[in-house]
């Protein structure tokens, strides 16, 4: 059984597939191109017209290397979030990161 995410009736549900696609350098042809599909299709997906299946959820993200709540929850563009930071940092920053927000919320 393949699940559908659907708008509910009005309403768009927001998700950032085109941002992952900008954020990986990827045209719209290309996407298409790994995930089989057309490029009017993957557009419409984008745009919120056509639904997508749980399949092409990850589907898009194992072309896009991310993870599929990602598709759903995470802007790769925003430069301030704390997911953009922990991507940027080094295995060391990360360590520091991990150590600075075990210390906070111990404080709490």
């Amino acid at each position: 059984m393949s699940l559908r995410f659907q708008k509910p009736a009005g309403e768009r549900r927001r998700h950032f597939i085109k941002e992952w696609r900008k954020y990986r350098g990827l045209t719209m042809d290309r996407l298409a191109d790994r995930l089989e599909i057309s490029k009017a299709t993957l557009s419409r997906i984008e745009s919120g017209k056509q639904p997508y299946t749980q399949d092409t959820l990850e589907a898009l993200a194992d072309a896009l290397s991310c993870e599929p709540a990602d598709l759903i929850m995470r802007d790769p563009t925003a430069p301030g979030a704390i997911w953009s930071l922990w991507d940027r940092a080094s295995q060391a920053q990360r360590q520091q990161i991990e150590s600075v927000v075990r210390a906070l919320m111990e404080a709490a």
